[in-house]
């Protein structure tokens, strides 16, 4: 099953914790925070909403940074991810 967003909503995946710090100190479980970091897994094909024409300026593949509580979490097939609309994205991240 695949998630087609709607408008101006994106649909993300977090990307998964580091096992070590940059230090080589192995972390357990409940000592990881939660990452910041997402994979855009689908974007929607903006248009028009509330009035005003949006432009989709991310694209699949893509690695972004998402305000900490936006979004709504959906667990599909196992996975978890987040839809949330692109005006929720902070950031790019290039490598």
């Amino acid at each position: 099953m695949t998630i087609k967003p709607l408008l101006d909503r994106v649909v993300v995946k977090q990307v998964e914790a580091e096992e070590t710090t940059k230090g080589g100190i192995i972390l357990p479980g409940a000592a990881k925070e939660k990452p910041q970091v997402s994979e855009v897994i689908a974007v929607g094909e903006g248009g028009i909403v509330d009035g005003n024409e949006v432009k989709m300026y991310v694209k699949v593949g893509d690695k972004v940074l998402a305000s900490k509580y936006s979004g709504t979490e959906v667990k599909l097939d196992g996975e978890e991810y987040t839809i949330l609309k692109q005006s929720d994205i902070l950031a790019v991240v290039v490598d």
